[in-house]
């Protein structure tokens, strides 16, 4: 790791194995739009299930001080403020709004955006302004033709496209956006849904395209099987380690990922940090 992934690295849980055991994050739900539609992907409401895209409700973006006063009181350990979802942090202008009140009212905290990269170059000088330190992009692969059948359509400027137009132009949309996010200082991470049938071969070269661009990290993710892809088999073990073997010639692997929902709060892999009487506010992953 270079010196500034690896500084941010000691506090943030998500980018090294040693701060997922002792640091904590916060996940903010405040995005209430997609302006992408993968396969594989179900936003929805409730307090269950323990995955990307799901919330207990939306926050508003004033709301996030006060809900972050209550949840360091409860973890103090908490180090990162993410916005994750439910939907695309840079679809809305909810993310950045939040973005700018925690910066101003918790200066010592990262500031930790996820985006599927689409107006990732647009959005980064404003990001970096709101105080934005950590970005992870999701990128399920690097050339069109796979990226196709992951990603069902994409909407820029109220305009859809589909197909393999539409993949080409968000591939081109992450590249151009790592590189200018990095440029502006910001340490990527990248996020990588592993579906072996389709891109399980494709991995190490997205690695090694995006850490030409400037990404420090990636995560492998394996597929959870629902939507348009509920009857593919979630990759066992085998692939998830031949995948990581794979990216790890070109970039670090993280390799403690959980699944976090998009409210999730406390330390990775901690069961129920609050106690009862916070189960109305507070969702843990």
């Amino acid at each position: 790791m270079n010196a500034q992934l690896l500084h941010i690295a000691n506090r943030h849980p998500c980018f090294s194995t040693q701060a997922s055991m002792n640091r904590g994050r916060i996940h903010l739900p405040v995005s209430p739009v997609c302006n992408i539609q993968c396969r594989f992907c179900k936003r929805t409401f409730n307090k269950t299930e323990n995955r990307p895209g799901v919330t207990a409700r939306l926050l508003e973006p004033f709301e996030a001080v006060p809900y972050i006063k209550n949840a360091l009181e409860l973890c103090p350990e908490i180090t990162v403020v993410g916005i994750a979802g439910p939907g695309d942090p840079l679809a809305s202008p909810h993310a950045l709004q939040t973005f700018r009140l925690i910066y101003q009212n918790f200066p010592e905290m990262i500031n930790c955006l996820s985006t599927n990269g689409l107006l990732l170059e647009r959005c980064a000088l404003d990001m970096f302004h709101a105080g934005v330190q950590t970005v992870t992009v999701t990128v399920n692969a690097v050339e069109p033709s796979i990226l196709e059948q992951i990603c069902a359509y994409i909407i820029v400027d109220g305009v859809r496209y589909e197909g393999y137009e539409g993949a080409a132009l968000l591939i081109e949309a992450q590249k151009r956006g790592i590189q200018k996010a990095a440029d502006l200082g910001m340490v990527i991470k990248i996020n990588t849904v592993l579906i072996p049938p389709i891109n399980g071969d494709h991995i190490a070269e997205i690695a090694r395209t995006l850490s030409g661009l400037g990404a420090g990290i990636i995560n492998i993710i394996p597929l959870i099987p629902q939507y348009e892809f509920i009857d593919f088999q979630a990759p066992d073990c085998i692939d998830i380690g031949l995948a990581r073997k794979a990216a790890e010639e070109f970039l670090p692997v993280f390799r403690h990922c959980q699944h976090c929902r998009a409210d999730a709060c406390g330390i990775l892999g901690k069961k129920d940090l609050f106690s009862s009487q916070t189960e109305q506010t507070f969702s843990h992953g």
